[in-house]
This record gives structure tokens, sequence and C-alpha cells, in this order.
């Protein structure tokens, strides 16, 4: 059996997942060799990246060898037919370990796959691992005290992100080919912008959220796809969008579109900021969001700076709501077991409750966000800004140095918390590199439901702003 055909410079694990199940489709390649692949890349690679948490090698190269009887038989084939996909342990996978990060839930085996595990398997995917979170998928670095640290391939010594940095991790360094993670202020951006791949937080509730633990969080998060490509990300949404009957926020339809089309022969509006909405931000980030906004002018798009004064302290507004409503759940679920917990879990239960005052003040703050993010999208089709303020950051650090300015951690959240606090569609894109050669993303925003402009644009931006190598060398 000969290499893909498709991008013969890449080895079978690092091959998109588009083209992997093409070449299963059109026998290529086996099932069984693709899954064999990646096995071997985890066996290669994980031990110093620490990103798989349950490795399932037996059952998927069982369902391998499955997915392959169906080629042969002429069966009706998925979308992601026979290929391998990685799950965060966040999201319920019936028989396999999901210990969500925390002691408290050590050996837990779900008896249902979460909504978004269960369309992947319906679409031909072969569930081949779980990928580490922090405790309770609540913290940007990946740590816990029962499956330990994950690292960036990128650099060792730096953090992958949070809470999908086993994901991000996983799919950076080829042990997967596309990957389920989740996102309440930055999880799925944040993590893919630190590790130089795509994710896609979706328009709130377009992916069901069903399975994915915490459930009471579910006005705030939302599941989605991280993938190496956009390409990657735009199929595996296509797969996971409509609702299931039980989520009661997903309640659009998979064919719905955002309202008010372009005429046709309309060039896109694009506004983008850096400093001016999300300062302070490394120059090196600005130069890329600035960099990708003259590329989409020499598109055809109509490109214009702008300054987004009414985000406010978005961060703060979405801290108040989803600590005001997480801290009590786990208070509860920890009591008499608080020595268990990783430093998340007692950071979390150290917390004094918000006052109903801060609390109602925080959902005002929501409400009018998403009131002139809706006047702004009538001026504006997309909104172009940084991912992270800057880029992948030590292991632990509390405070880091931003363009001469010295900030908390929780900065990392300033660009990505206003369109979960507004449910707006977010996609991080891989663009280009800083002169340290970490990956620098760029994040592309459009109104509700509007996922497929931002794909489009994704698509044409990804890789284009630096040079550096596509994959780590590791």
């Amino acid at each position: 059996m000969t290499n893909p055909k498709i991008s013969d410079t890449n080895p079978i694990h690092y091959q998109d997942a588009a083209a992997l199940a093409a070449l299963i489709r059109t026998r290529q390649l086996s099932s069984r060799e693709v899954v064999q692949a990646h096995l071997d890349r985890i066996a290669a690679v994980n031990p110093p990246i620490n990103a798989v948490v349950t490795l399932m090698a037996e059952d998927a190269l069982k369902g391998a060898d499955l997915a392959d009887k169906a080629v042969a038989a002429g069966a009706a084939l998925g979308p992601l037919h026979g290929v391998p996909f990685s799950i965060k342990d966040s999201l319920d996978t019936a028989g396999v370990l999901t210990q969500r990060g925390s002691r408290l839930f050590a050996g837990n085996i779900p008896d249902k796959d979460a909504t978004a595990v269960a369309r992947f398997k319906a679409a031909g995917g072969i569930a081949l691992m779980k990928t580490n979170v922090p405790e309770f998928s609540f913290w940007t670095e990946t740590d816990n005290r029962v499956t330990g640290r994950t690292n960036n391939p990128w650099n060792l010594a730096r953090t992958p992100g949070g809470s999908s940095g086993g994901e991000s991790a996983a799919l950076a360094a080829g042990m997967s080919p596309i990957g389920i993670g989740s996102d309440v202020m930055i999880s799925l951006r944040g993590p893919a912008a630190f590790t130089g791949i795509a994710a896609l937080k979706a328009t709130h509730g377009r992916v069901p959220y069903t399975g994915h633990y915490p459930s009471i969080l579910s006005h705030w998060w939302h599941v989605g796809v991280m993938a190496r490509t956009v390409g990657d990300v735009a199929l595996g949404h296509a797969i996971l969008k409509g609702p299931d009957g039980m989520d009661g926020y997903a309640i659009h339809a998979r064919s719905a579109e955002a309202d008010g089309i372009r005429l046709a022969g309309q060039p896109l509006r694009i506004g983008w900021v850096s400093d001016a909405a999300f300062g302070p931000v490394d120059p090196e980030i600005t130069a890329a969001v600035a960099a990708a906004a003259a590329q989409l002018a020499g598109l055809g798009c109509a490109v214009e700076e702008v300054t987004l004064p009414f985000i406010g302290n978005a961060f703060g507004a979405l801290a108040t709501l989803v600590y005001g409503e997480i801290v009590p759940f786990i208070k509860a679920i920890a009591a008499g077991r608080e020595s268990e917990l990783h430093a998340v879990g007692v950071g979390a239960i150290a917390l004094s409750d918000p006052s109903f005052g801060d609390f109602a003040a925080a959902h005002v703050q929501s409400e009018a966000l998403r009131s002139a993010f809706a006047g702004f999208f009538e001026k504006y089709d997309v909104l172009l800004t940084p991912v992270n303020p800057m880029t992948a950051t030590p292991h632990g650090a509390q405070e880091v140095v931003v363009n001469g300015v010295t900030v908390p951690w929780t900065h990392v959240m300033a660009a990505t918390s206003p369109f979960n606090l507004a449910g707006l569609p977010a996609l991080s894109v891989p663009y280009g590199f800083s002169s340290e050669k970490l990956p620098i993303g760029i994040q592309l925003v459009a109104k509700w439901l509007d996922e497929a402009t931002i794909l489009r644009l994704g698509a044409m931006l990804e890789r284009r702003g630096g040079l550096g190598s596509r994959h780590p060398d590791i």
C-alpha cells in the first residue's frame, strides 16, 4: 500500500481527516492502517506531551476492521468513515473512562455517549482516545491530580492552554486527525492558537451540549470541533450541528442560516481590532492581525480598523456568571473530599458567591453586549481579532509581561470571552509564528448562525502569516 497521494509530503498521521476518509473510501489506505499509524504516533510522542489519558486501541482496531469490511462490501459510507478521532475527557463516552480531570471522578465510566461523540461515530468515525483536561475543565492550564500535566508539542516548557489543552496538543503532534473539545471562555480557540491548529466555537446552541460535564453551565459552554485545518473543522461542524431533542438551547435547525444575506457582488465588510479592544497584545500578534486584514483587503473585502468601545469588561461579567453558577455546584460535590482537589478545585471552593446585585449586573452587561454586537453586525459581516494576547505561556505562569505590561494569567481570555458572553460564532485560525517559533492564531467572528462565512475566510487565511513548519518537531 502506497502512502497517501493527496499530500505526499505528509505521513499518514499528519494527513487531514477529509483526506484520510477519501483514501479509505477509494481503498488507497485501509482504516486499519490509518488507526495503526496513529497508535504508533501516540506511542512515539505522547510520553513527553501527556495529552492522551485513555487509549481505546483494541476497540479502535476492531472498529477499523469493520470499517474496511464495509468499504469492501460497497456499503454506504459516512463522511468520517474509518477515520480515528479524539475526545476531550469532559465529554461522556459509553463504557470508557471519563474522569473529568478530577479525583472526584476517578474510575467514572458513563453508560451513554455525549451527543457529539455519538454523531462522530454515526458519521463513521472511530473513537481512538480521550484527552487531558484541567480539573472540571476549569482552567487555562491543562493539569490535574489524576492524569497530570500536558505539555505543548512546540515547546514542552510551555502550556498548550486549557481547558481543551490535551486535545490541542494531541492534534498538533499528529496523534489524532480531528477531535471534539469545548469552550466556556477560551477553551477551544485559546489552546488551538497556542498549538497552531484550528477550532470553532459555533453559535451557542448550534451544537448540542448533551453529555458534557458540568451540565450546569449549558447556558455558556459550547461543544465544538478541533483539527489541524479549517477544512476539517468545517467537516466536523457539519456533522455535529443541529438539535438533539435533549439540549434546550440546541434549537437551531441544521440548515439554519444567518439573516441579512448580502446582495450578489457586494464585498464582505471586515472590521479588525487588536490592542484598542483587547490590549495589551503582543506586537507580533497585532502585526499578524493587521497582516490578515491586509490579505482580506487584497481578496476584495472592504476592510476597516475598529475600536469596539462597548466590549468593556466582558471577561469580568462572564467570570461572575460562570463562577456564580459553578462554584456552589463544586462545593456541593466536593463536600468531605476537599483534600482530593487540585489547586483549581481548591481555588474554586475558596471563592465567595457573587452578590445578587453583581450577578444581576453581569446579566445586564451580557444582554447589552449582545445588543451592541447586533448593531455591529448590521455594519460589518466579520470581526477579525487576536485569539490570545500572547503566545503559549510557561507552565504555571501567574503573571505575564505583554508588550511591556505585566498582566495576570486571566488576560489570556480577554479576546475570547466576549464571544462566549454574546454566544457568537468564533473561529481560531492557525496563521503564523512568533520570533520564538511559537504559533500565532487569529480569530474570525461573525453574526449568529453565520459559521459558513468565517469558515470560508479562515480557509483562505490559514498558515499565510509567517514562515514556520506546519508541524512541531517532536
